[in-house]
């Protein structure tokens, strides 16, 4: 079926997501909570659009909402703007020191409200995606803690997690860059605990920390690797060329 996003027909499949259908079409939607792979948040309201269909109109989060008949979107409306720079008000409030909310929040010129409870500091917008992403590999190592303004993302007790591997998977999807971590050539530290850092030893490249190296050898039931993908990758094809003399 076809719908029409911002004036610009895109043919889409009954049940795709919105965003997906504009993305492939050029048409930017803002977001902060969305990663393609932890889809499904749609937490943070940044991706708001209007669609209208049969004579009613709706407002809705691009990111989760399914396209199940023809319809006429808008992503940038007026409506819409003025929506966003609220959404994004409240997000700076949460999370002042987030440099990617405030530059969000200056292109759609969002102001300060009173009304809102503000922090005197802090990057997270508690979009859950670190969280996500932590159980998705398994561990589970952080959650959110407390609840209302002092609502967090934590490890247990703001401890040292035991499950915890540093493997960074959490702050590499953070969308507000609030995860610390910091590296050093044989270590890493993250969530108030160090891990040692694995080399590959024969191009020097980080291969991950050792727990992470070992959790992974472990669920698939073979050896910690000796060597890094790409390495692995060149060894096997070494081994190809001199068996098949190519």
């Amino acid at each position: 079926m076809t719908i029409t996003i911002d004036g610009k027909p895109c043919v889409c499949e009954s049940g795709e997501v919105l965003l997906d259908v504009a993305s492939r079409n050029g048409i930017v939607i803002p977001t902060l909570c969305h990663h393609e792979g932890l889809p499904g948040q749609g937490c943070c309201r940044v991706c708001v659009a209007q669609v209208e269909a049969g004579g009613r109109s709706e407002i809705v989060a691009a990111c989760v909402y399914p396209v199940e008949r023809e319809c006429e979107v808008f992503t940038a409306n007026e409506t819409v703007r003025r929506l966003r720079a609220m959404v994004l008000s409240l997000l700076h409030s949460l999370a002042p020191d987030s440099s990617e909310v405030a530059d969000l929040c200056e292109e759609y010129g969002a102001q300060e409200y009173d009304r809102f409870i503000k922090k005197h500091g802090g990057k997270c917008i508690l979009c859950g995606l670190c969280v996500k992403a932590c159980e998705s590999f398994g561990t589970g190592a952080i959650w959110t803690v407390k609840r209302g303004v002092l609502k967090a993302v934590s490890t247990p007790y703001d401890e040292p997690s035991l499950v915890c591997v540093g493997c960074a998977g959490c702050a590499g999807v953070c969308p507000a860059d609030a995860i610390e971590v910091t590296e050093t050539e044989n270590e890493r530290k993250i969530w108030n605990k160090t891990f040692k850092l694995m080399h590959c030893p024969k191009c020097g490249g980080t291969m991950g920390t050792q727990m992470e190296l070992w959790r992974a050898a472990s669920k698939i039931g073979s050896e910690v690797p000796e060597l890094c993908e790409v390495c692995r990758k060149k060894a096997i094809a070494n081994v190809m060329a001199d068996t098949y003399g190519c």
